[in-house]
């Protein structure tokens, strides 16, 4: 872990370990520290410890659902303002309009994924935020 202020910091939650090292392979080439937690109990651990830049969140889960994981995460004070963006195989368009316009997650991609969609998705999330804070 790195204490440059410069790198943002960002927690992955998700119960697949070979997706945390295939996310973490391709963030960490463009200067992001990734920390990979597997499943909902110790993302939620995890995000608290660290209180990251931003999470990356699974939906399907076997312990406690990124439904769940979200909603605790944003009940949280010091977690609560913390951006969240899904990557799920639940890629219905029903699906993505719960997350988007529903449940208000900050990005919703669908497995399989394109690295540059996923990098392109945290730009401009992380982009977002540091605009809303410089107003």
């Amino acid at each position: 872990m790195t204490d440059d202020p410069k790198v943002k910091r960002i927690v992955y939650i998700e119960d697949d370990q070979e997706m945390i090292e295939l996310v973490t392979l391709i963030l960490s080439r463009r200067g992001y520290e990734v920390i990979g937690a597997q499943g909902g109990r110790n993302g939620l651990e995890v995000a608290l410890a660290q209180t990251p830049d931003l999470i990356l969140l699974d939906l399907m889960m076997p312990d406690i659902d990124g439904w769940e994981v979200f909603q605790q995460l944003k009940s949280h004070a010091q977690t609560r303002n913390i951006p969240v963006i899904v990557i799920t195989a639940k890629a219905q368009p029903i699906d993505r309009v719960l997350g988007l316009h529903i449940a208000k997650v900050d990005d919703y991609i669908a497995k399989p994924f394109h690295p540059q969609e996923l990098v392109n998705s945290i730009e401009t999330v992380l982009n977002n935020v540091s605009n809303q804070l410089s107003v």
